[in-house]
């Protein structure tokens, strides 16, 4: 598990974590029952705190992507479909928000706008 640590961003050390981690299970990388580092590991790994990784894997936990097992360690969650769908929903939802701001700033009319997503739809087949 590839987690890059950027010590110049204003993103919080354990935020980078969750959010690289979310990334890697929800393009299929990190796969349903797939182990993750120790808490301990994780920390030596990166050169960070115990703490820090620990506040990591509970976000993670608590938003239902991992589950920890005592003695045992930490896991990808049991997929739960719904819950990646809405998830990768509200990422495109994201995705298609800055589109629109880009195209009003460009002066793009919807119907442009349209006939690009559709083009560009129409190209990935």
């Amino acid at each position: 598990m590839d987690i890059i640590i950027s010590n110049t961003s204003d993103e919080p050390i354990y935020r980078q974590i969750v959010n690289q981690v979310k990334v890697l299970i929800l393009n299929g990388e990190l796969k349903e029952g797939h182990a993750l580092p120790s808490i301990r590991g994780l920390a030596r790994d990166l050169r960070i705190s115990v703490i820090t990784t620990s506040r990591a894997y509970e976000e993670l936990e608590r938003e239902g992507f991992i589950r920890s097992v005592p003695g045992k360690g930490s896991f990808v969650s049991e997929e739960n479909k719904e819950f990646l769908k809405e998830k990768k929903l509200q990422i495109l939802e994201d995705k298609l928000l800055q589109a629109i701001e880009e195209s009003k700033s460009l002066n793009l009319s919807f119907n442009e706008l349209v006939e690009m997503l559709r083009l560009l739809y129409q190209e990935e087949k």
